[in-house]
């Protein structure tokens, strides 16, 4: 027999065994990034509220400044938790805080095989009115 022949049959094998775990590790790379983009627009979406409904003490306009600065992620108002309602600062309360939490159900390729979508959580806080 061929030796060359022989060899490059042990590669094609050696590449069948290889790829589908080539494969597998490219596929978990490309979702985790995903994830991490949609985390930094979640904090970034939440930021944009808190600020919003610090200097505007209106939770309609935070909610939309938080959909406006993560448009890919398509938020729903019920995904955007704004609290304080009212965001005034007084002389009892000083150091008030407006704090916007925003919870998104992000899905993996392979979402039925990890158990489904896995939540992600956007978080700030600012000082009111200011």
């Amino acid at each position: 027999m061929d030796r060359t022949r022989t060899e490059r049959g042990a590669a094609a094998v050696e590449f069948a065994l290889v790829a589908p775990l080539l494969i597998l590790l490219v596929v978990g790379i490309t979702q985790f990034g995903r994830a991490y983009a949609a985390q930094a627009q979640l904090t970034n979406a939440a930021r944009q509220a808190a600020r919003t409904m610090a200097l505007q003490s209106n939770v309609s306009a935070a909610q939309a400044a938080a959909q406006a600065a993560a448009p890919t992620l398509n938020l729903t108002t019920g995904q955007i938790s704004v609290t304080p309602s009212t965001c005034t600062t007084s002389t009892s309360s000083p150091t008030a805080t407006a704090v916007v939490t925003i919870n998104y159900p992000f899905t993996f390729l392979a979402s039925s095989m990890l158990g489904g979508p896995v939540t992600l959580h956007g978080r700030a806080v600012m000082r009111c009115n200011g």
